[in-house]
């Protein structure tokens, strides 16, 4: 359902909740959020930094941003709201680079998978701005990057999880879940731990999986021969194995311990699977498949129960 605040009319300037806003990465993500905000009537002026030259570039012409910066200070200079939309092993740095120039009651955010490294890259580079950041994690994403792949529809009927520090005002948790409601989100609110540990096991881990499937394939003498023979079944696993290479490096690192342990789960499964295939355990094995179908059947995205897992 569209959300109401995505169909209000524009606001004048003066009246905009965010009258210059920041983007830092002006990838899908960040890219995304811009042009939603714009399409909500919820944001001004649009300043924009990526790394890439080409990819600030892109963004600017596609009229995603409005004005590209030569850095993250010089774009986050008197914006009253900063988004940072960079790999999670860049948020330390991108930190470090804001927090001097940030305004009196700017509020932060980020749109990271994971949050309890991100929460203390912010707690080492903001110094005395850190009540001023938000750490959020919007459930959205295709297996495509870049800004040329940005929608201002990509966090409509999506989730937006929200993890509040315990240094932040309730003004600035409202502001932060008012532009994921804004964009369309229904926000959800978990402490950093919980959330690492639910986005491994339904997110981070699918993605190694895809990663190593692929990889697997490619590393036999006929793997490519195998994938041109793949159908949709081999389409609808791999699709995240396409996923962008820096941002899931950073994940996966960045939640190693929480990844290994799922992966560690898997393994246990994947052993049962094995073990009744190796002893033609026929009726073990479907009631393996039985229980698995069944959850998944069950599984509604965005559903009571389930933090909707993303592409990213």
């Amino acid at each position: 359902m569209r959300s109401a605040a995505m169909s209000e009319p524009a606001a004048s300037a003066s009246s905009l909740p965010f009258q210059r806003v920041a983007i830092i990465g002006c990838g899908l993500m960040g890219g995304s959020l811009a042009l939603a905000l714009r399409a909500a009537g919820r944001a001004g002026h649009i300043t924009g930094y990526s790394t890439t030259p080409a990819s600030l570039q892109a963004a600017l012409d596609q009229g995603v941003i409005d004005q590209a910066a030569t850095s993250a200070a010089q774009a986050a200079q008197g914006a009253d709201l900063v988004v940072l939309a960079v790999p999670v092993g860049a948020m330390a740095p991108s930190f470090a680079a804001i927090a001097p120039v940030l305004a009196p009651g700017a509020l932060v955010i980020d749109v990271g998978s994971t949050k309890s490294d991100v929460i203390a890259a912010a707690r080492a580079h903001l110094g005395p701005r850190l009540p001023d950041f938000v750490p959020c994690h919007p459930i959205a994403g295709k297996e495509k990057a870049g800004s040329a792949a940005a929608s201002a529809t990509l966090y409509r009927d999506r989730r937006a999880v929200v993890t509040p520090l315990p240094e932040n005002p309730s003004a600035q948790v409202a502001r932060a879940t008012s532009l994921w409601r804004a964009v369309g989100c229904e926000v959800v609110t978990m402490d950093a731990a919980q959330h690492d540990t639910a986005f491994a096991a339904v997110s981070h881990l699918p993605h190694l999986l895809a990663f190593a499937y692929v990889n697997g394939l490619l590393d036999q003498p006929d793997g490519a021969a195998f994938m041109a023979a793949g159908g949709p079944g081999f389409r609808d696993f791999s699709r995240i194995a396409g996923s962008e290479p820096a941002m899931w490096r950073d994940v996966l690192l960045a939640n190693r311990d929480q990844v290994l342990a799922q992966s560690h789960a898997f393994r246990q499964a994947l052993d049962q699977i094995e073990a009744d295939l190796r002893a033609g355990a026929g009726d073990a094995l479907a009631a393996r498949i039985q229980q698995a179908s069944d959850a998944r059947a069950a599984w509604v995205l965005g559903g009571p129960g389930n933090t909707s897992p993303h592409d990213g």
